[in-house]
C-alpha cells in the first residue's frame, strides 16, 4: 500500500493529484506546517532525514522529491497514460519539463518570495528602507528577469500545446502544476495560455478528488 505522507498547502498536492489520476490505492498521513514558521513539523523527519514533504512510502520504498516520486509512479503504475513512450520526442519533453519545474522555473520565485517577506517584516523604518532598496536591487538585476524569462517560454510552448508532453496529460504536467499554481495565486497575470492550462487541470474530475482528500490548499 502506498502512504503520502501529505503537508498542507505544499508540493504534495500534485503528487496526491498524480495518484488520483493513476486510480490507484493510497493512505494518506497528514503532517500541519507550524503556525509560526511555516515550516513542516519534525515528525517528517521520522520518515525521510531533511524532513520534507512529499514522500511516499510503498512498501519498503521510500521516495522524496516530487520529480522522483513522480517518475516512479509512472513508471511504475501508469506507463500507458502518465509516461511517454522512452524513444518518444514525447519522453523527450516530459523528462525536461520534469527536472525544469525544479531547476529552473521554482529558485527564482522562491527568492521573489523570500525577498517579499524581507520587504514586509525589515523594521525599523531606515532597516526596512535599506532592505527595500537591497529586495529590489537583487530582483531587477537577476532573479526578476528570470521568472519573466521563464513564464514567457512557458506561456509560448502552452500557445501549441495542450500539454506539457505530448498529445496527452502525462507526469510533467503533474511537475509544473504546483509552480504554475502558486503564479496564478501570487498574480502573476498577463499569461492568458498559462491561466487556461491551470484552469485546465482544476477542472479534471482527479484533481477535484485530490483536492477533497488532501484538505487546505491555498493555491486552488
Amino acid at each position: 500500500m502506498i502512504t503520502l505522507h501529505h503537508l498542507n498547502n505544499s508540493r504534495s498536492q500534485r503528487i496526491l493529484w498524480m495518484l488520483e489520476e493513476l486510480e490507484l490505492e493510497y493512505e494518506i498521513k497528514h503532517y500541519q506546517r507550524d503556525p509560526l514558521t511555516n515550516l513542516a513539523p519534525d515528525a517528517l523527519k521520522n520518515v525521510h532525514p531533511l524532513g520534507k514533504s512529499p514522500v511516499i512510502t510503498d512498501g519498503d520504498i521510500t521516495v522524496a522529491e516530487s520529480g522522483a516520486i513522480i517518475d516512479y509512479l509512472a513508471r511504475r503504475y501508469g506507463a500507458h497514460n502518465m509516461l511517454p513512450a522512452l524513444d518518444s520526442e514525447a519522453y523527450r519533453e516530459y523528462n525536461y519539463w520534469l527536472h525544469f519545474a525544479e531547476g529552473s522555473l521554482m529558485p527564482p520565485m522562491v527568492a521573489k518570495l523570500v525577498f517579499d517577506k524581507v520587504r514586509e517584516n525589515a523594521k525599523p523604518f531606515f532597516v526596512k528602507i535599506i532592505a527595500n532598496k537591497i529586495a529590489d536591487k537583487v530582483m531587477g538585476a537577476y532573479f526578476g528577469p528570470n521568472i519573466s524569462a521563464n513564464m514567457a517560454f512557458i506561456e509560448n510552448h502552452l500557445c501549441t500545446h495542450q500539454w506539457f508532453a505530448g498529445e496527452a496529460l502525462s507526469g510533467a504536467d503533474i511537475q509544473m502544476s504546483f509552480p504554475l499554481e502558486a503564479s496564478a495565486s501570487r498574480g502573476i497575470n498577463g499569461y492568458p495560455n498559462i491561466a487556461r492550462y491551470v484552469q485546465r487541470i482544476h477542472a479534471r474530475d482527479a484533481y477535484k478528488r485530490a483536492l477533497v482528500r488532501g484538505g487546505q490548499y491555498a493555491y486552488a
